[in-house]
């Protein structure tokens, strides 16, 4: 299921004869004409349910979690949604687990078609959600899922691009705003210009796009402040203020450089400069990194969720690795 279906999916749903209306009053204009507005009203909720998911990456993760149980049950139509029942889901559960998918990977699944059927619930299509009362699997501790680095290694990855050419300066800009904001790569990437010229109370801040929509605004580094200014400088794009900040060297489809850097590009630069030093990371180990210095700085856990931009402190603590320093390790004060 597609957000395209929500067009396409209409020639399934043809208008149905209606009465006339009562005469109204004449209106300026009209966008949607009658046979489209009386087709949106008879989209399948399964498909407005989707449509109405706004984060790319939520429908992305959506969309692959409900092919998968579509492929599993052999539905095809929206409407057949309605007539799944919890040993359905039990048995995809089973086949999920037994494709050695991680527990985690199993419960997010079930929590999209959870969604969905809490929807379908709220819009009276189905009577309950068979995904309620289905057992999740047990996963294993997030605690050092994401790997943190050293502060030796974080200095490396910030002094490895060459400082002398325009890549060099974008790079050390960008790991320098990675490193020091916690940032994730999608907010680092909706980054505009004028994010960067922000100052409440005197002070520089950053304006962050995060998750749901919500803005926060962090304060900003005067490493990185330096670091952007440089690039900013050399690239000729910094009186561009509703432009993107980071942006790629050369663009082959369009030729122009006003788009913003994607995410993937964030992951494959961040992976080829850490495996050129020998630890080879993606993009959110730099994330966790930054949590866990603040943290080891003594940094209020309530700030850094706030910081990071969890809903959760559960979530933050995630990201709070000094429990798991080795040095603290009893195997250090082992002595014969």
């Amino acid at each position: 299921m597609t957000s395209r279906d929500l067009v396409e999916g209409l020639d399934d749903h043809p208008v149905s004869d209606t009465s006339p209306l009562p005469a109204l009053p004449a209106v300026a204009s009209r966008i949607l004409t009658a046979e489209q507005f009386q087709r949106l009203a008879d989209v399948p909720p399964e498909i407005e349910w989707f449509a109405n998911l706004g984060n790319k990456a939520t429908r992305r993760a959506y969309e692959n979690a409900l092919g998968d149980f579509m492929k599993f049950t052999g539905i095809v139509k929206p409407e057949e949604f309605r007539g799944v029942t919890r040993a359905h889901v039990i048995a995809w559960r089973d086949d999920l687990v037994q494709r050695a998918l991680s527990g985690m990977t199993v419960r997010h699944r079930l929590a999209a078609l959870s969604s969905l059927f809490e929807s379908l619930c709220e819009k009276n299509a189905v009577t309950h959600n068979p995904v309620k009362g289905v057992k999740r699997p047990p996963v294993e501790s997030y605690e050092g899922k994401t790997p943190a680095l050293g502060d030796h290694q974080a200095r490396k990855l910030l002094d490895a691009p060459d400082g002398a050419s325009l890549k060099g300066k974008r790079d050390r800009a960008l790991l320098a705003t990675l490193l020091y904001h916690a940032l994730r790569r999608e907010e680092l990437c909706r980054l505009k210009v004028k994010d960067f010229k922000h100052e409440r109370r005197g002070v520089p801040h950053l304006k962050v796009f995060g998750k749901g929509g919500k803005i926060r605004y962090v304060p900003l580094h005067p490493a990185a402040s330096g670091l952007i200014g440089d690039y900013l400088e050399v690239a000729g794009h910094g009186a561009d203020d509703a432009g993107a900040l980071f942006r790629p060297l050369r663009n082959n489809c369009t030729g122009t450089l006003e788009k913003a850097i994607t995410p993937d590009a964030v992951y494959k630069l961040v992976r080829q400069y850490s495996t050129a030093l020998g630890f080879a990371i993606g993009a959110h180990a730099l994330r966790a990194t930054a949590a866990t210095n603040a943290l080891d700085h003594q940094a209020d856990i309530a700030k850094v969720q706030e910081w990071l931009g969890h809903a959760n402190i559960a979530t933050t603590r995630i990201y709070d690795h000094r429990k798991t320093r080795p040095e603290d390790s009893p195997t250090f004060k082992v002595a014969y």
